[in-house]
């Protein structure tokens, strides 16, 4: 089978390249390398089964070209970042609406099974019940919510009109290998490690006891795997939470990276950690309800936050160096 992964050079779409070039499929990535690399396609690009296109999910012939002899569309192309997305609003509409609706046209016409589209966890907005489950959301704190917001609502609608099959992933706080650490808007796993393991002084947003549900990688593809291949009819054209299904605070997410990247490094404990204001378009606290997610897809995460952030220390600690 031939799988179209939109974004495949990008954190979350390398590891799913990586995975599926390892279960034999055939695999194309579309990536424009704007917040992509390269070098994180390094295990698959030689491979005769990996096929890559340099190309823009803003232009519609680059995704019809894409979608070419394709099984399957894992969509993960996005300009991720809230607080990019309150800078500047329109480019973050053009990518993540615009291209959207040209990947879901293009899907359409080329009659893909199905479309699995990383959703997100900023939907939920100003929604103050825990923990989130599916069909309970609130209004959209920022730009990027909105936008991924709208394309739940075009997959509903073109799953009810076109009969195109779609599932929406609502991600929350993915980390693990590969997460870039550099940029203006890199996430804050890898960007506390990186100043960690530069004996610089993380800033937490606020007094750390905002909460996150930290969701490693590995768990992601898990979903994205049962999501493609499930026979369920329950679990087409909807959305699922994918997560752990637990909570984190700041302050215990920094002292679980000091004390594993001090496994590695002992004058990493002695660095200290910085406050700072809350930031814009924050939710106080994320925690998923990953019941639906168990009960229609099977869906059982093996990584909890511990684990996952000795694989992801491991991982950058060997990398970074």
């Amino acid at each position: 089978m031939r799988i179209l992964i939109t974004g495949g050079a990008g954190f979350i779409g390398s590891n799913l390249c990586e995975y599926f070039i390892g279960k034999d499929y055939e695999v194309v990535c579309l990536d424009n390398f704007e917040t992509g690399h390269l070098h994180n396609l390094n295990a698959v690009i030689s491979n005769p089964n990996f096929n890559l296109i340099h190309g823009d999910i803003r232009k519609i012939e680059d995704c019809q070209k894409a979608v070419k002899g394709v099984d399957f569309v894992l969509h993960q192309a996005a300009l991720g970042s809230v607080p990019r997305s309150i800078k500047d609003p329109l480019t973050t509409n053009e990518v993540n609406v615009s291209g959207f609706l040209n990947m879901l046209i293009a899907a359409r016409d080329a009659k893909v099974k199905r479309f699995v589209y990383a959703a997100s966890s900023s939907t939920y907005g100003d929604s103050v019940g825990l923990p989130k489950v599916e069909d309970v959301i609130g209004k959209p704190l920022s730009p990027y919510a909105i936008t991924k917001y709208v394309n739940e609502l075009y997959a509903e609608i073109f799953s009810k009109t076109y009969g195109i099959e779609t599932v929406g992933l609502r991600y929350f706080n993915v980390f693990g290998r590969k997460q870039d650490p550099n940029g203006a808007y890199a996430a804050v796993i890898p960007l506390f490690v990186k100043q960690f393991m530069n004996y610089e002084s993380p800033v937490i947003n606020g007094d750390g006891n905002y909460s996150r549900d930290f969701t490693y990688i590995d768990n992601v593809i898990q979903m994205n795997e049962l999501a493609m291949l499930t026979q369920n009819p329950d679990a087409i054209n909807t959305v699922f939470n994918t997560a752990f299904g637990d909570r984190t605070t700041l302050t215990e997410l920094v002292q679980l990276l000091k004390n594993n990247l001090s496994h590695f490094d002992p004058k990493i404990a002695e660095v200290n950690i910085i406050h700072g204001p809350n930031r814009i378009g924050d939710i106080p606290h994320s925690l998923a309800s990953i019941e639906k997610a168990k009960s229609k897809l099977g869906y059982n995460p093996q990584f909890s936050i511990e684990l996952g952030i000795q694989e992801a220390v491991s991982w950058y600690f060997h990398n970074l160096k």
